[in-house]
């Protein structure tokens, strides 16, 4: 997986994404082993000593449900919370998502947050909580339904709902309320993932300028032919741009963006 960064970012911005990014390469699939994860740690506290790290996805890092023994933590199948996961443990940072169900919320303490992982806790999970309505519009409606088929160019016309927008947007909203939050007065470097939550990075841009802020697009970016029919290009780009760094996973989809 390779990340290209694009849009004249601030030279201290993309540095330290790029920095991060070589490292986080060089950890191996399974909790890395002692020296990876102090090496990791040297560089954080060399190169982020006074920051935060913020890394906001759809997907939790741990779901917990119900079983015969209570509630419990269990890790998803998700190549994202897998490559991030051990960068979050050595950060002891704050990892924003969406929580659904009754077992996240009987896990989590009244504002959201619950430690991880279950054994030796080493970061915290902030939950934002998502309704069946608002999951449907943001989730399963627009990112799905208009986001995938768009950005794949598949043969199947992607489905553009007004209402599935407006869901998107106030979750979106619902995630940068709680980054600031989290963030508090802190300096931070917040890391988005993923067509879920585009609008946030000028969402947090705008009320904290101090922010460095990432996007990583983990799909395909369409051409220019295929993005121009959907009806919130513009809002879409603009939410974007609010980030210093934009990562694509192959040259190709950086210079189509």
């Amino acid at each position: 997986m390779r990340s290209q960064t694009l849009l004249g970012a601030p030279p201290r911005a993309d540095g330290v994404f790029r920095r991060i990014w070589r490292r986080w390469r060089g950890l191996s699939p399974v909790e890395n082993g002692s020296a990876s994860r102090e090496a990791l740690a040297r560089f954080l506290d060399e190169h982020l000593p006074d920051r935060l790290l913020v890394v906001v996805s759809n997907r939790e890092p741990y779901t917990h449900v119900m079983d015969t023994d209570g509630v419990r933590a269990v890790r998803p199948a998700s190549g994202l919370t897998t490559a991030l996961h051990p960068v979050m443990r050595v950060a002891r940072g704050v990892w924003v998502a969406a929580g659904r169900g009754e077992p996240d919320h009987q896990a989590a303490d009244p504002s959201g947050r619950v430690r991880v992982p279950p054994v030796d806790p080493s970061y915290v999970l902030r939950r934002v909580w998502v309704g069946k309505e608002e999951w449907e519009g943001y989730y399963l409606g627009l990112s799905n339904e208009m986001f995938w088929p768009l950005c794949h160019i598949v043969h199947v016309r992607p489905t553009f709902r007004p209402g599935d927008w407006t869901m998107y947007r106030a979750v979106n909203e619902r995630f940068a309320q709680a980054v600031l939050e989290e963030v508090g007065g802190r300096r931070a470097l917040v890391w988005v993932q993923d067509f879920h939550l585009a609008l946030l990075p000028r969402l947090l841009r705008e009320a904290r300028p101090d922010l460095i802020i990432g996007h990583f697009w983990h799909i395909p970016w369409p051409n220019p032919e295929a993005f121009r029919i959907c009806p919130w290009k513009q809002e879409i780009l603009e939410g974007l741009l609010g980030a210093d760094v934009l990562g694509f996973h192959i040259r190709y989809h950086s210079t189509t963006f």
